[in-house]
């Protein structure tokens, strides 16, 4: 995997060390759908302040990011730091929407896909909804979240055995992007990644903001209002800004 974006086939703006891609969903989608047809594993983080900020009080945190063998601005927060210290990317790559671009594509071309995360029912949710939006897709496998790390190499085992091209993974923020980079190797997956919550709102658990909310980067405030005990990890956001600010040309660079 690169250890820096000098390595990488694509733009980059890195950001406190975190090469961010600069295309758009188009050309991210054609990338690893390339990455799938020709095999090629790729540990896809989808990133926004809040890992960010993490990476700046976690070394390990920090390195499952900025090795990454792509990271996609899934934040506004990211996309606004971006533009401020004038190296812009094209546009938001929401990790959501992301996911679904690939499911789409893999639903023409009869991909194989493993979902690993969060909580059963929530899981069987999710996956029955996806499996009648996308029937052309082979769902080959899916594990909930709730597993001990004496319990990795049987969940690394049980995914190798269904041989996905997609491995969607929906876990904490200290657990999902660490674990990634630990196994990462060893699951060869050609697209895997982290999304968070999204499983979450296909089960129809929570609602996405609707476009409005998205279109003027205040995603997280919809979220914040449908789950009020988020609000101090969202307090990260303004002190996000205000370090962008303060840093100035520091923010390019690496820590």
């Amino acid at each position: 995997m690169p250890a820096d974006s000098n390595l990488r086939p694509y733009p980059t703006v890195s950001l406190y060390g975190v090469p961010f891609s600069k295309m758009n969903m188009k050309e991210t989608v054609n990338y690893l759908t390339r990455a799938v047809e020709e095999r090629r594993p790729h540990r896809v983080v989808t990133g926004n302040p809040i890992m960010l900020m993490a990476g700046k009080e976690d070394p390990a945190f920090q390195r499952a990011l900025a090795t990454a063998d792509l990271v996609v601005p899934d934040g506004a927060g990211v996309v606004w730091a971006a533009r401020r210290v004038k190296q812009p990317v094209p546009e938001r790559v929401a990790g959501f929407d992301l996911m679904h671009e690939l499911l789409r594509v893999g639903d023409q071309r009869g991909w194989r896909v493993y979902l690993l995360g969060t909580s059963q029912d929530i899981l069987d949710a999710a996956a029955a909804k996806l499996a009648a939006q996308f029937p052309g897709v082979r769902f080959v496998g899916k594990r909930n979240g709730y597993f001990t790390d004496e319990e990795d190499a049987e969940v690394v085992a049980d995914i190798r055995r269904a041989e996905p091209d997609l491995l969607f993974v929906a876990r904490s923020l200290t657990k999902q992007e660490p674990w990634l980079a630990k196994y990462g190797d060893e699951l060869a997956v050609p697209v895997m990644m982290g999304v968070g919550g999204s499983f979450d709102v296909v089960s129809g658990k929570l609602k996405r903001a609707p476009a409005l909310f998205r279109k003027f980067g205040l995603e997280w405030l919809y979220r914040l209002l449908q789950e009020p005990s988020r609000y101090k990890r969202m307090l990260v956001l303004p002190k996000f800004a205000i370090k962008v600010v303060k840093d100035g040309d520091k923010v390019l660079k690496t820590p």
